[in-house]
């Protein structure tokens, strides 16, 4: 399985959705993911890939790290795993 399909995999879970209902070009708001939502997708991707996203939940637009949508997401963990190669 892809980073791209774990990745919606674990976003799907936490909007109760399928994985074929989440696409790259999905919002997360528009999934039906709150802010709690958005916080234990982060904790289940750093647990899968065994990663540290930088993102502090309470200042969630300070980060460099991009949650603006699916695609966002999936570029940013793809680029923490190749440097922990």
């Amino acid at each position: 399985m892809s980073i791209s399909d774990r990745v919606i995999a674990i976003i799907a879970e936490q909007a109760v959705l399928e994985p074929s209902d989440v696409t790259p070009e999905s919002f997360l708001e528009d999934l039906g993911i709150d802010s709690m939502g958005l916080v234990e997708s982060i904790f289940a991707i750093e647990e899968e890939f065994d990663i540290s996203i930088p993102f502090n939940a309470n200042e969630p637009t300070a980060s460099d790290f991009d949650i603006s949508n699916v695609a966002a997401i999936i570029a940013g963990i793809e680029k923490l795993v190749a440097k922990k190669v």
